[in-house]
């Protein structure tokens, strides 16, 4: 696992947008996972400012979904549809022919979750997958103690999490829904590239955990240390609880150009 130490939240957005306009110039037609909530949005608005300026071509672009709510349609403002559509899609000037995700609405939602997985499979796999984390060290909505072989399945979100995110429901976690489809850590893992973002002094504790402590369940996020290409950006506030925070800082500062992100 790589950990680069970045000044701000901005200077993250600005490295991993660097990093998926090498890939799309590698790879036009990149299968893209994106993650929602405000923490990748820097990157968002970073790789949109890559293509206004002509420095990527982002049209063969592909976008995949990480997880989606259950029981909002798909059009409601804060499922993941409509959020990666508004967030992603949109500025980048791609078609929505050019994004998939699962169907939250679906009335046999296990079924949605083995159509997803597949659905995955077949356009490829996932080239370059973005991750937020959780307080509670969560990746994607895989919850504390989920099974790190696990796949694209229904998750019951913690009481934490739910707080969190009621803040894109004016503030009322009455509104947050109980469930979600999430892909599972078994899924995630099966991307070729992992590239985890966190800012913030409240995320220090779950990167430290992640990063430098067991793998095990009780942190999905530690599941990254398996990855044979796994990066985690965070800032200075995020990095805060990292022991080895100084020796990340000397190999970052020591590769090669060409190694890329």
């Amino acid at each position: 696992m790589e950990v680069v130490i970045v000044q701000d939240a901005k200077a993250g957005g600005e490295l991993v947008a660097r990093g998926i306009a090498e890939l799309l110039r590698r790879k036009p037609d990149a299968l893209l996972g994106v993650a929602t909530g405000s923490t990748p949005l820097p990157v968002y608005e970073a790789l949109a400012a890559e293509v206004r300026a002509g420095a990527v071509d982002v049209s063969r672009a592909r976008i995949a979904q990480l997880d989606e709510y259950v029981g909002l349609a798909a059009g409601h403002p804060e499922s993941y549809r409509s959020v990666v559509l508004r967030e992603v899609v949109e500025p980048l000037g791609l078609s929505p022919d050019s994004f998939m995700g699962p169907d939250g609405s679906a009335e046999d939602v296990q079924g949605a979750c083995e159509a997803y997985d597949a659905a995955l499979a077949a356009a490829g796999g996932v080239d370059l997958q973005l991750l937020g984390i959780g307080t509670d060290g969560h990746i994607g909505f895989n919850e504390p103690c989920s099974s790190l072989a696990s796949r694209t399945r229904i998750k019951t979100l913690t009481e934490q999490t739910r707080v969190d995110n009621a803040r894109f429901f004016d503030g009322d976690i009455e509104l947050v829904p109980h469930h979600v489809i999430t892909q599972g850590i078994g899924t995630i893992l099966e991307a070729r590239h992992l590239v985890l973002l966190a800012t913030g002094e409240g995320k220090a504790e779950a990167v430290a955990a992640s990063v430098e402590g067991p793998v095990a369940a009780v942190c999905p996020a530690s599941a990254l240390q398996l990855h044979p290409h796994a990066t985690v950006v965070v800032d200075e506030a995020a990095a805060s609880k990292l022991k080895l925070a100084d020796y990340f800082r000397h190999t970052y500062a020591s590769k090669p150009d060409w190694q890329g992100l």
